[in-house]
């Protein structure tokens, strides 16, 4: 058959490609940014930002050598004899099965890993496709089913065993002192130094093919990687350490962000507005609504306040008085919906594109009839371009915090606040410390995320491609191209920025609690463990690194109970869940369009 046959394949393939990646940062590196919002160290704005820099320069400068065990290591290629045709289609079925699930569980608030679910996928086409046998179900050479689901027991609890050990260090050196502020603040090089150590290595050491840097010497790589963490290090001692210190042992108020640029002079500037405690934010979790005005955590009350009358609230119930409402327990649909009516008062009162569009759909309701009738056309020609704006900026505007915490006098609420309080509060002034280097730890995380988990949509993407634009199948071998990896980094970057608030809001501080000391030893944990799988070209999930890296720190507050073990339970349930369904979906898939009835022309 004539390559053009096959062209729309390519397309549909293409899309589902991008929309896989759209649902890896929805869900995936949605979450593992959850432990840094959730630690209050960066704002969901900021982490967006950060998030878009650093998973673009993952996927760009390491992300091929993960897209390879993909592309070659499940389905061999010889397994297709030359028939390209076939080949675009059986991995075109495994990306829409894959994007198909994880986009369902995002749309629930489900967590699950997008990496195992392309995992599985591909191996339920390659079942169908070329027979059980065919399929890599062994090591091989790292590259097989086996090695691959072996990283489903193994990175968990070696992303908790680092994030442990990482925790116990800053636990020992700082939090044990009687007085742990100037330890916090004279150490912090310290972690800077691990930090810059381990996101420089990723680079140099496993770097990207195009630029030969693992083939350097070892000296080289030594020198490089040492070189850079102890400059990032050098650097946090000369600016870091004198603005932090003028911020929370001498307590001044007059001190601004941007006077870190005065370095050791700090330590000589006359106090300009001290204050009986330092100006820092405070970290502490809570669940009361006076923490959170526009918060999901409120009162029965605010059940009365919702005004649209959904399946589940029947115009009786609406109609009943405080008084009725607060005599039954509220349900967890009655309670988000009250969360949501409360922000969504508080969108319409903003005053830039997200106020309009929410204004513009408050004021310009479908009217009677069908969709077709003229005035239900007119109105959506003023509904559409609200909808659009409304669906990118509402992730950006939702509240996270208020999201995460427990809601006070229902069953999740009083088992959040068993969580919290087995778990040892430290001094906001500690905290604040570790906050500026959670940020360079998310920032290694989100690093390593796109070092990792780039290679589950481009490379079924870059078969697909390679197989059209030569018509061989051989040609998958060809190494992915950067422009591929680019595309698809950024198509990850806005499911984080537009989508993204389905997974974090249910993720974070519903495990154990969460503070920038110990989010930074999770994100540092998660980070160290992707980047060791990813040095072997085994695709691991980040979700899963920053679950045991979560499950890890929280342990090391010396009892199971600072752990919520339902909510750790339930995510492992969605795990091993992905594996049948997923494989199933993109088995049946192929099957069906692979034993389709073909009519001649």
């Amino acid at each position: 058959m004539a390559l053009d046959q096959y062209t729309y394949i390519f397309v549909i393939g293409t899309l589902f490609a991008m929309l896989d990646a759209f649902n890896n940062g929805a869900n995936d590196v949605a979450n593992a940014w959850a432990t840094s919002v959730s630690s209050r160290s960066i704002s969901y704005r900021q982490a967006m930002i950060f998030g878009t820099i650093f998973e673009m320069l993952g996927a760009i400068t390491v992300g091929a050598r993960t897209a390879e065990t993909i592309k070659n290591g499940i389905i061999p290629t010889d397994a297709f004899r030359g028939d390209a045709g076939v080949q675009m289609l059986a991995f075109t079925c495994a990306l829409a099965a894959a994007s198909t699930w994880v986009m369902w569980c995002t749309r629930h608030s489900a967590h699950v890993s997008s990496t195992y679910s392309l995992i599985s996928a591909v191996a339920g086409v390659g079942v169908a496709t070329v027979g059980a046998s065919k399929v890599q179900w062994g090591w091989n050479d790292g590259k097989g089913l086996g090695a691959i689901f072996a990283g489903l027991g193994m990175a968990p609890v070696i992303s908790g065993g680092f994030a442990a050990v990482i925790f116990m260090l800053i636990k020992v050196v700082v939090h044990l002192r009687k007085n742990p502020v100037p330890y916090a603040v004279y150490t912090s090089p310290f972690f800077f130094l691990i930090a810059g150590t381990i996101c420089t290595l990723s680079i140099v050491y496993k770097g990207s093919p195009n630029l030969g840097l693992s083939k350097k010497a070892p000296w080289y790589v030594a020198a490089v990687t040492m070189g850079t963490g102890g400059g990032v290090a050098l650097l946090a001692a000369v600016f870091f350490v004198p603005y932090v210190h003028a911020k929370v042992i001498r307590k001044d108020h007059g001190v601004k962000w941007w006077m870190f640029v005065y370095g050791p002079l700090l330590f000589k500037r006359p106090v300009v507005d001290q204050a009986d405690r330092a100006d820092v934010p405070n970290y502490a979790v809570v669940q009361d609504e006076e923490e959170h005005s526009s918060s999901s955590t409120h009162s029965p009350e605010s059940l009365s306040e919702i005004q649209p009358v959904s399946k589940e609230t029947s115009t009786s119930d609406i109609e009943k008085t405080p008084a009725d409402v607060e005599s039954r327990q509220l349900t967890s649909k009655e309670i988000a919906a009250a969360g949501e009516s409360k922000l969504h008062a508080k969108l319409l009162k903003n005053r830039g594109p997200m106020g309009w569009a929410m204004r513009t759909l408050r004021d310009n309701p479908m009217g009677a009839g069908e969709i077709y009738e003229m005035h239900n056309i007119r109105m959506l020609a003023r509904r559409i371009p609200a909808m659009i704006v409304c669906g990118a900026l509402y992730g950006l505007h939702y509240d996270i915090h208020a999201a995460q915490s427990g809601v006070s006098g229902t069953p999740e609420g009083k088992r959040m606040e068993r969580v919290y309080a087995h778990a040892e509060k430290y001094p906001n002034e500690v905290e604040h410390t570790y906050s500026f280097v959670q940020i360079l730890t998310a920032c290694t995380a989100s690093f390593a995320h796109g070092a990792n988990d780039i290679g589950n949509s481009v490379g079924p993407w870059a078969v697909i491609y390679s197989a059209w634009s030569t018509g061989s199948a051989a040609a998958s071998k060809a190494p992915v191209p950067v422009w591929q990896l680019a595309v698809l980094s950024a198509t990850i970057s806005l499911g984080l920025i537009t989508y993204g608030y389905n997974i974090m809001k249910v993720m974070g501080n519903k495990i154990t609690y969460h503070s920038p000391s110990r989010g930074c030893s999770m994100e540092m944990g998660a980070a160290i463990t992707v980047l060791v799988f990813s040095q072997f070209s085994l695709p691991v999930s980040t979700s899963m690194c920053i679950t045991g890296a979560t499950v890890g720190v929280g342990l090391c507050n010396g009892t199971l109970k600072a752990v919520n073990f339902q909510r750790v339970g339930l995510l492992l349930l969605s795990w091993i869940a992905t594996i049948p369904i997923a494989g199933t979906l993109g088995g049946v898939l192929m099957g069906l369009f692979l034993n389709a009835p073909h009519f001649a022309s």
